[in-house]
Formats: C-alpha cells, structure tokens, sequence
C-alpha cells in the first residue's frame, strides 16, 4: 500500500509510519540508552498540572509539552506555565528528532485565537510562548493565524509578554515576515535545531541558511523586536561545529540562545549520539556570551520554551543538578 495516498486528513503518523518517508532512514534503536545523573526531570504539583490539562482540553488547545513529550513538562505545568502550540496537534514534516504526528492537517480553527486568550486570562499568565506545527498547506505557513493570537492576546490581556515560536515559513517567508512584522509578538523566536551538515537527516524540508536568513530578516524590519533561536545537541554534530553555529547567529543578530540535550522519544526516532557533558555546556554558555547575546541558556534539561520569561529577564540558566555527581 502507499502510505502517502492512504492519508486521510485528520490522521494523525507517529513512530515507524512517520519515519517511512524521510530521506536518511532511522534503524530502530534496540534499547534507548540510560540518562546520566544530571539529565533528570522534576516531579511536582500533580494537582496544578491536572488543572492546567482540563483547561487545554476544555478550551481543545494543544501545548507543545505534551505532544512532543516534553521532559521539563512536570516542572513546567506545576509552575502554572504552558507553551501553547497553535494550528492543531499534525505537523506537515517529519522530522526524526521530533514526536509531534505527521499527517494532513486539518482546517483551522477560526476560535482558536479567542480560546487562546481566554486561557491565557484564566491562568493569569505574564508570559506567554506561543508555537505551532508546521503548516506548508497555508499559503502563509500560517503566520496570519499567529497574528491573530496576539491580537486576541492583546486585547484581553495588554499587560502579558507574547513569545512565538514559529516554523521556517519555508516558500511563504516574505509575506509571513510583512504579516508578523506589523502585529509583532515582544520575542521572534526560531528554532534552527542542529548544524547544517546533518539538516538532510534531521530536518527534512528545512534549510540552515534559510532559518538564519528568517530570523536576520524580521530583525532587519523590527529591529526593536527581540529575536531567539533554539538547538540540540547530542544527534551527532561535533563541538567546532556548534562554535560555528553560535558565530552564525551572532552573526545574523539573535539576542537569545537555548541549548539543551537531545532525548530520544522513542526506539523509532533519531538516536541519541551521545550525552555531552556538562563542561561542555558550559564552553557553549562561555563563547555565547563572549560573542554579546543578550542572554544563553546552555545546559542539559534546556528547551526553547523553558522558563523562556526567566531568560528574557536577563536570569542565568537554572541548573538543578550538581557537578559534583558526575
């Protein structure tokens, strides 16, 4: 059977059946390998995290924490803190790294921006991050939708910091830029995931230098706007490598950076390479600061969204670990 032409939209591929197409193949792994003693998530405030879940599924919002099974999700959502993910729950790529479904998305939902709000009042939320799955069937990768959520955002909540995490608009990028320029969120954040020479493995569809050019780009039109970039490491790149890429940001004005560890969803994605060290976070933390980002976020549990209003505020990487247990 051809898998493509047997989609339906709506249908929602994980593991091996969202794996099947992808340009470099992924071997299942025979036993993901055992986390060091640094990398471990916190466990905390069941009862807040179950209130937060019945409020998505009442207002039938996704976060990114729970699709992409998120490991800081616990200390997150028993902080009262969320990343939403707009656009519906089926990405239009297939990255390996990643556990969000592929598929044929479906329509947009109209209420979704109204919805999105009303949370965000009812939680009480400072900070918001807003991200989304990509949507290459949208004439503009979606970024009226974005638009409309600060928008709403705005009009309910004036005083909440806006934070998106958008995808490449790859194909769409002028006029995604004109639209989210003029209804501009308080950080324009993308995520360029890893370094250019594994791109053809990890991030099938995407371009390195296009995500840099995406993010130079809205600086160039809002140059008062804060711009965010997020990787991972430990999917195979070597540490010149990440150097080179910390200079390429730099180099097309991001003000923020995050770097966390690469954790395996499952036996069907991307392997985990290795576990870096916790110096070599550091070396990372060192050079970025050494180049003038306004803040970087080097260490294992590190995520894009993670505590991302405590970044913006200027505050070092949290470290819940200890070295002296390595």
């Amino acid at each position: 059977m051809d898998l493509k032409r047997s989609i339906t939209t709506g249908q929602k591929l994980r593991g091996a059946d969202k794996m099947s197409r992808i340009p470099v193949k992924i071997i299942p792994t025979e036993q993901i390998p055992k986390k060091p003693e640094w990398i471990r998530a916190k466990i905390s405030h069941p009862e807040e995290i179950a209130q937060i879940k019945s409020l998505l599924r009442q207002q039938k919002l996704h976060t990114v924490c729970e699709e992409a099974a998120c490991p800081n999700l616990p200390e997150c959502f028993g902080g009262g803190t969320a990343t939403f993910m707009i656009m519906g729950d089926i990405c239009t790529r297939r990255c390996p790294f990643c556990d969000v479904a592929h598929g044929r998305p479906n329509t947009l939902d109209i209420n979704e921006p109204t919805h999105l709000a009303e949370s965000v009042k009812n939680l009480n939320l400072k900070y918001v991050v807003i991200t989304s799955v990509d949507r290459d069937d949208l004439a503009d990768g979606g970024a009226q939708h974005f638009a409309d959520c600060i928008h709403e955002i705005r009009k309910t909540s004036p005083d909440t910091l806006i934070e998106i995490l958008v995808p490449d608009f790859r194909g769409r990028l002028d006029i995604a830029l004109k639209i989210l320029s003029e209804t501009p969120p308080d950080v324009f954040n993308h995520n360029i995931e890893t370094v250019p020479r594994l791109y053809r493995a990890m991030r099938p569809g995407s371009d390195y230098q296009h995500s840099l050019d995406l993010l130079k780009s809205f600086k160039q039109l809002r140059p008062d706007i804060a711009t965010k970039c997020g990787l991972m490491v430990g999917l195979g790149e070597v540490e010149a490598e990440v150097i080179v890429l910390l200079n390429d940001l730099s180099d097309h004005a991001v003000d923020y950076v995050t770097i966390g560890q690469y954790l395996q969803p499952s036996k069907s994605h991307a392997p985990i390479h290795r576990f870096v060290s916790l110096h070599e976070f550091e070396h990372y933390q060192t050079h970025g600061q050494l180049l003038g980002f306004k803040n970087i976020w080097s260490a294992p549990m590190v995520r894009s969204s993670y505590f991302a209003d405590r970044q913006f505020k200027g505050e070092a990487v949290p470290k819940p670990f200890s070295r002296e247990k390595i």
